[in-house]
């Protein structure tokens, strides 16, 4: 339920706000919701369902499997945004070429956007997602991976990022700002913080802990909204307020999971089936939507109902791109993996026989 919430926040907040900012030309929305909260949220429910799924698999399989989740739709959603924006978009918007495609399928936003921009400005979290991923697994195959190690990590990897906030703000080099936008290293407190309401819903961490934890990611998340403008330090605190507001009702639901037999039957079927299409709704929606917005202001179409077509868009696309790619590709890869490692593990086992 939490994640189809923050996957539909991150759609207002494009169609709302984001959209008329790239774009002037359309029409100001008569709502708007302008803070940036819902992906951030999202990239903590990753980490705890990282965390409550790594378990289950060894740590190859696992990553394969999260790999065999996130790249085929990625894959495929690449090119479509790129046709849109060659093909189907305004003569006076931004027009990509053949590079601009494969370095989106490279992942090279993050590190130069200004050289690699992105087809879609959602992309940037798939390539921390992945790096997120591959740590989990690398841990969990060592000591690293749990008890007092994985604090240590934990702490290690809030409070680096912000010893460094007063450097980074004030124009650091360039070299220092692709290595730490590259790797994603100013939001890792959101991964911790994911991991940290894991432990604790688990009871394998103290309450006074995970709280001191939580903290200092909230602290972390404030600087990392705040930014240096020609008046001085500018923070959005109602975005900061929102994301830690988030972090904790994960953290309450994460406890108490029998919370969700409170909702309605339909409610609680609706959200479960959105949240199975999150990840398609987050990757088509953006650009595609802008497209749909625009064309529909060309004919007439009031700023109101091109939001809502954005969102009807994102939500119908994305589950054809979960039910036609996601799911099928994600499935025949594991197949695939248990095959291959069925087939290497047999010459072995005959050979101890």
């Amino acid at each position: 339920m939490l994640r189809a919430g923050f996957v539909m926040l991150v759609v207002l907040y494009h169609a709302t706000y984001l959209g008329p900012v790239l774009y002037p030309e359309l029409i100001p929305r008569r709502f708007v919701f302008p803070h940036q909260i819902g992906a951030s949220l999202l990239l903590v429910v990753s980490a705890y369902f990282a965390c409550a799924t790594l378990g289950r698999n060894s740590p190859r399989r696992y990553w394969w499997g999260r790999v065999a989740r996130l790249v085929p739709a990625f894959v495929v959603v690449v090119p479509v945004s790129w046709m849109l924006l060659r093909y189907m978009s305004p003569e006076e918007w931004w027009t990509p070429d053949e590079a601009d495609l494969v370095t989106n399928w490279l992942m090279l936003g993050n590190w130069e956007p200004s050289r690699f921009p992105f087809l879609d400005g959602s992309y940037w979290t798939l390539p921390l997602q992945l790096m997120a991923f591959t740590a989990a697994a690398a841990l969990s195959a060592t000591s690293w991976g749990r008890g007092r190690p994985l604090r240590i990590v934990m702490w290690t990897a809030v409070l680096v990022p912000l010893a460094q906030w007063p450097y980074r703000v004030f124009g650091p080099p360039e070299p220092y700002r692709m290595l730490v936008d590259g790797f994603g290293f100013h939001r890792l407190h959101l991964f911790v913080a994911g991991i940290a309401i894991w432990l604790w819903a688990g009871r394998r961490m103290s309450g006074p802990h995970a709280a001191a934890l939580l903290a200092v990611c909230a602290l972390a998340q404030f600087v990392h909204t705040t930014v240096l403008t020609p008046t001085g330090l500018d923070e959005d605190q109602v975005s900061t307020i929102g994301v830690c507001a988030g972090i904790a009702l994960v953290a309450v639901v994460a406890r108490l999971p029998r919370w969700g037999r409170l909702a309605p039957a339909p409610v609680a079927a609706a959200g479960r089936w959105l949240a199975g299409i999150s990840y398609g709704v987050y990757l088509v929606h953006q650009t595609v939507g802008y497209v749909v917005m625009r064309r529909l202001q060309d004919l007439g179409i009031g700023p109101t109902l091109q939001s809502a077509a954005m969102i009807v868009t994102a939500v119908v696309l994305g589950w054809a791109l979960t039910k036609s790619v996601e799911r099928p590709a994600h499935q025949a890869l594991l197949r695939a993996y248990d095959h291959l490692a069925a087939r290497w593990r047999g010459p072995a086992t005959d050979h101890r026989a």
